[in-house]
């Protein structure tokens, strides 16, 4: 299996090339040459396994064996789900009529460990295997960075430098990243927007020479291996609603800000998973939810919301999308990309809005119906969602799939105060983090612009490298 970019000015890469990649060197995203085809049999066979080895028969299709050995994969994939609270990992529970996939039973109580337990491995394995040293930089809304730190904090080979916006997270997410103290992590927050950190990323990963002299890596979901590792949890979900019936469809309701979760589920769709619907549910923060209602893709202003992780009006893996929309036509991405980095505005046809309609039900969300539904909820059931969670319930039932499995993305105790305010009554944080919020916690204060960060980075390295 080798990957392309969106906008096709790279010679075609291997999976271990891609993930040390990260962003395409021209700017795009890289996606596998093909998507592999699962067969009826496969799919009755796949609903009888356990997590793990689901992860690694459906990660294993975009991997080639003389890239990394299937052995050694099963190896990282086993290690990465042994992290996990839950015996299931990603367990389908039935709550008031709907069906919750529960993501957060991971070492930061949200989705993203899904994948970055995987990719830290994956990280690990393919230096110690290769050599060298690699610096990862990434901006997070939340949950990304503490998923992120956790999953490379203290490998050797690694330093690891977060983006979050100051005070636009939730206490527990900015406590979760900056109370690991490990050499190798260095977290960083800006004077803006999740949208500045994530463009702060992408101009720095677009500086070559810069990318090159300091071999950056990318955690965030612009790296393919996170999507590889998001896509099995909807054939685990759907192996567990089924009973691996082939002909049986069921839907997804996907809370989502980058696109990303939801671009798993749909290339799981084009997989050959029996998927109905994919509902696409945003907060206030609806450029998503304006694209498939109107056809037009238009940045506006972030909003604070309770549901923080989905502040975002930029997704970046809309690209891969818009990729598949316009049938593999590399010129077209770009050109709508580039058009769309100009004015802040991209629009496409009459027909591929349609297609766009047909590939996603979506809708956006207010914070009082975000508030009221996790009341709802829980008076009638005692089961607690997180606001984003919430975000995708409320979804569900608006567009008119009250039997989707709705994709719980994060522990409600990383978001206190937006459910204390909607039920009344706090939520303690697992064991683990019993303590979290009382805990000595680092972090640099930077302005929201390229050249601090990138100043920062080249005197922390230095400063790193005259004490080793």
């Amino acid at each position: 299996m080798r990957y392309l970019s969106t906008r096709g000015g790279v010679t075609p890469v291997s999976f271990s090339q891609a993930v040390m990649m990260g962003l395409a060197t021209d700017g795009g995203l890289l996606l596998p040459e093909r998507i592999p085809a699962v067969d009826a049999p496969t799919l009755r066979a796949w609903a009888q396994l356990p997590f793990a080895p689901l992860a690694l028969e459906i990660v294993g299709r975009f991997v080639a064996e003389d890239d990394i050995p299937r052995a050694d994969l099963a190896r990282l994939v086993e290690r990465s789900y042994a992290t996990f609270t839950h015996p299931e990992v990603t367990p389908v529970v039935a709550v008031d009529g709907l069906r919750i996939l529960e993501l957060f039973h991971g070492p930061t109580l949200a989705f993203k460990d899904v994948a970055l337990q995987l990719l830290g491995n994956l990280f690990e394995h393919l230096l110690a295997r290769d050599g060298g040293h690699l610096n990862i930089l990434g901006a997070t809304s939340g949950d990304t960075g503490s998923a992120a730190i956790y999953g490379v904090r203290g490998k050797r080979g690694i330093d690891i430098f977060i983006l979050h916006p100051h005070n636009r997270v939730s206490p527990v997410q900015e406590k979760q990243m900056t109370t690991v103290l490990d050499a190798n992590v260095h977290n960083i927050a800006i004077d803006g927007t999740f949208d500045d950190a994530q463009r702060i990323v992408k101009a720095l990963f677009g500086d070559l020479a810069f990318k090159d002299a300091y071999r950056l890596g990318a955690v965030n979901s612009i790296n393919w291996a996170r999507i590889a590792a998001q896509i099995v949890y909807y054939f685990y979900a759907w192996g567990r609603v089924s009973g691996g019936d082939p002909g049986r469809r069921v839907s997804f309701s996907v809370p989502t800000g980058n696109f990303g979760d939801i671009f798993a589920g749909y290339v799981a769709k084009r997989m050959g998973l029996p998927v109905d619907r994919l509902v696409l549910a945003t907060n206030r923060n609806d450029i998503l939810a304006r694209f498939v209602s109107s056809g037009a893709y238009e940045s506006g202003d972030v909003y604070a919301t309770v549901s923080p992780a989905m502040d975002i009006q930029v997704s970046s893996n809309f690209e891969r999308y818009l990729f598949y929309l316009m049938e593999g036509d590399a010129a077209a991405v770009k050109a709508l990309m580039d058009g769309f980095a100009r004015t802040g505005r991209l629009v496409v046809s009459e027909e591929k809005h349609r297609q766009a309609q047909a590939d996603f039900a979506s809708t956006a969300i207010g914070e009082e119906q975000t508030m009221a539904t996790i009341r709802d909820v829980f008076d009638r059931s005692g089961y607690i969602l997180d606001p984003h969670t919430a975000v995708g319930v409320a979804a569900a039932r608006a567009v008119g799939v009250p039997d989707a499995i709705c994709l719980a993305t994060a522990h409600p105790a990383k978001f206190a105060e937006a459910v204390t305010g909607a039920i009344g009554r706090g939520v303690p944080l697992p064991s683990p983090f019993e303590d979290l919020l009382e805990r000595e916690s680092r972090m640099a204060v930077l302005s929201a612009e390229a050249d601090a960060i990138r100043e920062y980075v080249i005197e922390t390295l230095r400063a790193l490298s005259r004490t080793a």
